[in-house]
């Protein structure tokens, strides 16, 4: 089987790297040519950095495409004339057109960072977060010509923690999701996998994550607070103001209190720094101010004289 992968961030290599490495696809399969999108300038010199999809592929010589989009006639004609079997989606960025999903014999499949129907979109992970889901997963499932609408193909579920960030669960979703597409894959040739239709009552959208969602609203419960923080962890960050200046909330709890004052006040008790919310205290665990560097709370503490003070 002739396999077509596309795909773009950290998210997407160890799919890409199941498909190069292991010995259940290799000697079935081979991966003609990766879809990845264009270099983007990044860092301080805003050099032109190619994706981690591509560095990967680049290493084991597999041919690398970086069409601005894939409606052009051109871009057609030359994924045609690959003459995939298969094409694997893995977080490129990209929609393809009706067109695209017509060519290869066994369609296209996506690898989604969700339980579907829950959370088609964007953002699944951040929003699963915030949303105090107790668990997540990835879905194997078809592509057609509608927002993440195509029939699951096998699901990879993963209890969500207390502790867990987006950060933490981006990285084991895109585990879990080469896990789940070797299942898969070695279902399509022989016809033994079995397609579920997704309950479109059940579907709910995980909208794209923006900048203005990381200041925090205080008014909100603790409970709702400390989600929010681990859901913008790595980005955008939690965020509210200490004395006209952006604090940035990296890691926080919510604790029960029964102590009433304004949403934002602060409340120093021993080693600890609580800010009181629409219901329960937020305990802060790791800030960073401009300029400065991630510590945890005792650092801050050490340097700052903030009780009583005024957050948000």
């Amino acid at each position: 089987m002739r396999i077509i992968f596309a795909g773009t961030p950290d998210f997407a290599v160890p799919s890409l790297r199941l498909l190069l490495s292991s010995k259940l696809l290799s000697s079935k399969h081979e991966v003609c040519a990766v879809y990845t999108q264009p270099d983007r300038p990044a860092g301080r010199g805003r050099k032109m950095r190619p994706s981690p999809v591509k560095k990967l592929a680049l290493s084991a010589d597999i041919p690398v495409f970086q069409p601005i989009s894939l409606k052009t006639e051109a871009d057609l004609q030359q994924l045609s004339a690959l003459k995939p079997d298969l094409m694997i989606v893995v977080a490129y960025g990209m929609i393809l057109p009706q067109a695209v999903l017509d060519i290869p014999g066994f369609g296209c499949i996506n690898v989604h960072g969700s339980l579907m129907p829950r959370w088609r979109g964007a953002a699944p992970i951040q929003r699963a977060l915030m949303a105090g889901d107790e668990k997540t997963g990835v879905t194997i499932m078809r592509i057609i010509h509608k927002l993440d609408a195509g029939d699951m193909l096998h699901k990879e579920e993963c209890a969500i923690t207390e502790k867990d960030t987006a950060g933490d669960l981006y990285d084991k979703l895109a585990t879990l999701g080469a896990i789940g597409l070797e299942k898969v894959i070695a279902q399509l040739e022989p016809g033994t996998v079995r397609a579920e239709k997704q309950d479109e009552n059940l579907v709910t959208y995980a909208e794209k994550l923006t900048k203005s969602e990381a200041k925090l609203d205080l008014s909100q419960s603790a409970e709702q607070l400390a989600r929010n923080v681990r859901g913008l962890n790595p980005w955008p960050v939690a965020q509210t103001l200490y004395e006209g200046e952006v604090l940035r909330i990296w890691q926080a709890e919510a604790v029960a209190s029964d102590i009433k004052a304004d949403p934002g006040t602060v409340i120093c008790t021993g080693k600890n720094l609580d800010v009181t919310t629409g219901d329960g205290l937020l305990r802060l665990l790791e800030v960073q101010l401009p300029g400065g560097k991630r510590i945890p709370i005792q650092a801050f503490l050490s340097s700052h004289h903030v009780c009583g003070v005024k957050l948000g």
